[in-house]
């Protein structure tokens, strides 16, 4: 076994883990690991439609909860800007891509672990659906780069002070529409081949598997500490792709 695919392997099994677990950041781990060898052009499919798979399996979960007046302008907005993100994608050379996602993943775990930290009160920002539009065209432009579409809406949810299930009820629906997009967005644009088909494949298993035993997980392991050492991991890995 080669020293990429066992990358490969290993990047998507800890991710879906992850996702499993904690619900969120299957996109956010596994370029965390992936991008130190493998370019965003290479695994932006594999990311997007192994997020769709995992977020598919778990969307059941929050469905009954979903309010659909107040997802549509995250969704009509997101859907607008993926295809930037696409184009971007075609465009922009691939340490600029990773730099910006480094940035990212500091930019997320740092703020989230401030809140912890600081154990601060949500601030329950009043914002209204315009707001939320701007919200969604820049997550799906993230999300048209490599489905990155949860990280904006996870920390709008967070200061706009909703409850954890009112900000799942918004932003896994919203990941699972957004990369649906994408996924046709990078279709059009070249980026799926026989080769990415490959990939995908060899990497089902682990994706499987690593969802499998995180929600398992999920029923014995406390969540909150999980988080931090999630979150801490995180920020360490984006700074490993801006430094």
């Amino acid at each position: 076994m080669s020293f990429e695919l066992l990358a490969l392997l290993s990047g998507c099994f800890i991710a879906a883990f992850c996702s499993g677990l904690a619900g969120f950041a299957f996109n956010l781990v596994a370029a965390g690991i992936l991008y130190h060898w493998v370019t965003p052009q290479e695994i932006a499919p594999v990311l997007v439609l192994g997020s769709l798979l995992i977020q598919s399996v778990t969307l059941r979960v929050v469905w009954p909860s979903i309010r659909w007046p107040v997802l549509k302008p995250y969704v009509f907005a997101g859907v607008l800007g993926t295809p930037f993100g696409v184009w971007a994608l075609s465009v922009v050379e691939a340490r600029v891509i990773v730099a910006g996602i480094g940035i990212l993943l500091v930019g997320y775990a740092g703020f989230m672990l401030a809140r912890i930290a600081l154990r601060l009160s949500p601030p329950k920002l009043s914002a209204g659906p315009r707001a939320d539009a701007v919200v969604g065209f820049l997550a799906g432009a993230l999300g048209g780069i490599g489905g990155f579409s949860g990280a904006l809406p996870s920390m709008w949810t967070d200061v706009k002070g909703l409850r954890k299930d009112e900000a799942r009820a918004i932003f896994q629906p919203f990941i699972v529409v957004m990369q649906i997009i994408a996924a046709a967005g990078l279709a059009y644009a070249g980026f799926f081949t026989l080769e990415t088909g490959k990939t995908l494949l060899i990497a089902l298993p682990a994706l499987a598997l690593g969802t499998w035993l995180g929600m398992r997980a999920y029923r014995v392991i406390p969540a909150e500490g999980f988080r931090l050492v999630l979150l801490g991991l995180l920020f360490l890995s984006g700074l490993s792709l801006v430094v």
